[in-house]
């Protein structure tokens, strides 16, 4: 059995922050010591299995708060199901068969949540690369930001610019200039 582990890291704004939403330039840098990944592999049926943070069994009623004042009432399942239908939706708009091959996806993160650190989009970023890894399918690096953020945006409903995923689909040091004239 093939096992698929893709991931992305944190995103840190260096400068600029939030210009990407106002068509300006922006610096930031991937945090490497913070990140989200899934894990994929051949499956009878489309499987997404819950990761810790989203877990529902709690001993006592007090641990369930706490779970809700730690990781908030929005988890990462979310993200997964909107990330892959995207992915699904892109595919077949390119023509892209992906020969109903079903799956088992599980997630991951340590990113701290509601800082900043672009941990939504690590996660939707990893299940784009652990999907275009099992389906055997190349989206380029230039159309790669755009469709994760279309996620966020039009699925979830997450008002965010593109500093975010094009640092995380690019990594590293990246410079962005986002002149409308580009």
């Amino acid at each position: 059995m093939r096992i698929i582990k893709a991931s992305a890291f944190a995103r840190a704004g260096m400068l600029g922050n939030p210009s990407d939403g106002y068509y300006g330039k922006t610096i930031s840098v991937s945090v490497k010591n913070f990140w989200a990944e899934v894990i994929v592999y051949e499956w009878p049926e489309v499987e997404i299995v819950l990761s810790r943070q989203d877990r529902c069994h709690f001993d006592r009623v007090e641990d369930l708060v706490e779970d809700v004042k730690l990781n908030g009432l929005y988890g990462g399942l979310r993200l997964i199901k909107a990330s892959i239908k995207r992915f699904v939706e892109y595919c077949q708009s390119q023509g892209l068969d992906l020969g109903g091959q079903a799956f088992s996806m599980r997630y991951d993160t340590n990113i701290p949540r509601q800082v900043g650190l672009a941990g939504s989009s690590a996660i939707i970023t990893a299940v784009f690369r652990g999907l275009m890894e099992f389906y055997g399918i190349t989206i380029r690096k230039e159309i790669l930001p755009t469709l994760i953020l279309n996620v966020e945006k039009h699925e979830i409903g997450i008002d965010a610019g593109l500093q975010d995923r094009v640092c995380q689909v690019y990594e590293g040091l990246v410079y962005m200039d986002f002149d409308r004239q580009l």
